[in-house]
């Protein structure tokens, strides 16, 4: 493959493409405002680059060679190409924009918190489209970030990873819960859960999702030397609440995540004896757009989703 001629610029380029649109040297010169000896000698240096006349007289003026006429879209392509590089972007205007955003997110979330950052893109961009992925081993957030396949990750992680912008949204402080009328549920006080007891229940705990990204409560028990007992393991999150009613299984989980189900299901929840942190919830994106006014957009609606959480009241 041979590489392009030194010395080619754009300008070349807009005057091959308006010498074969006007085939008058001339008239050239005074659209460009340039004198006529130099489009005359840009015309010889097209024709040595080239290899071809170009242009040669014919009845009534100059006319274009077979080469000549096949370089004219080429040329109109360029030029319209290059122009696109160099506009300025215009401002994103959520009213007016038809984008679509992609979000992925776990299930285990506040259940007010999608349905408010849904309402708020629904009310503030109705011509655009959201689409809500689902969090799990087959889906490679990182790569689909880094391609733009995918605007905004939302999740919580032990450690995030480190080469991805992010921003804090949320806390929700760590409970227990079991079905409220199970035989230690029966007997023990709201607060008078202890280790021992904690670790020797049977367990119910959502599947492994992704590398580094679950397993939050395992691996802080494990820093502390301790392991809980797991009988069950799902990957429906949104279900578990309801295999504690029918079971002895005890669920924990954020207090903002279980409220939701405690107001229809004969739930009881307990003060955890071990001094876990709270789960902490983040958006990540790529530093790709960083800086794009629409993903800036995007992130202040689902920070402001977040700040709208009423946080759950600390059981009595």
């Amino acid at each position: 493959m041979s590489s392009l001629p030194q010395h080619l610029d754009l300008h070349l380029i807009r005057i091959l493409y308006l010498l074969l649109v006007e085939k008058n040297v001339s008239r050239v010169a005074l659209k460009l405002n340039q004198p006529q000896p130099s489009i005359s000698a840009s015309l010889r240096k097209l024709r040595e680059l080239t290899g071809d006349p170009l242009l040669v007289r014919g009845a009534r003026g100059m006319v274009p060679t077979q080469h000549g006429e096949s370089l004219l879209n080429p040329a109109k392509r360029i030029l319209d190409e290059a122009e696109g590089l160099f506009v300025r972007k215009s401002p994103f205007v959520p009213e007016q924009a038809a984008r679509t955003f992609h979000i992925a997110a776990p299930d285990y979330l506040d259940i007010q918190f999608l349905p408010n950052v849904v309402a708020a893109l629904r009310r503030n961009s109705p011509n655009s489209k959201v689409v809500i992925h689902s969090l799990g081993p087959g889906l490679d957030y990182l790569r689909m970030l880094s391609d733009g396949e995918m605007d905004l990750v939302i999740a919580n992680w032990d450690e995030p990873p480190p080469h991805l912008h992010i921003s804090k949204l949320f806390e929700d402080p760590i409970t227990c819960v079991m079905r409220a009328d199970s035989p230690y549920a029966r007997r023990t006080a709201f607060d008078a859960m202890t280790v021992e007891d904690y670790l020797s229940l049977p367990h119910v705990a959502p599947t492994q999702m992704l590398p580094g990204y679950h397993g939050v409560i395992d691996a802080f028990l494990e820093r502390q030397g301790m392991q809980r007992k797991v009988a069950v393991e799902s990957p429906y999150f949104g279900v578990i609440p309801y295999m504690l009613t029918q079971s002895d299984l005890v669920l924990t989980t954020g207090r903002q995540f279980i409220r939701f189900y405690e107001k229809t299901l004969p739930l009881k929840s307990f003060t955890v004896p071990i001094k876990f942190p709270p789960m902490r919830f983040y958006q990540l994106w790529h530093q790709r757009v960083h800086q794009s006014t629409e993903h800036k957009w995007l992130r202040d609606q689902v920070s402001s989703a977040a700040r709208a959480l009423v946080p759950a009241p600390v059981p009595k």
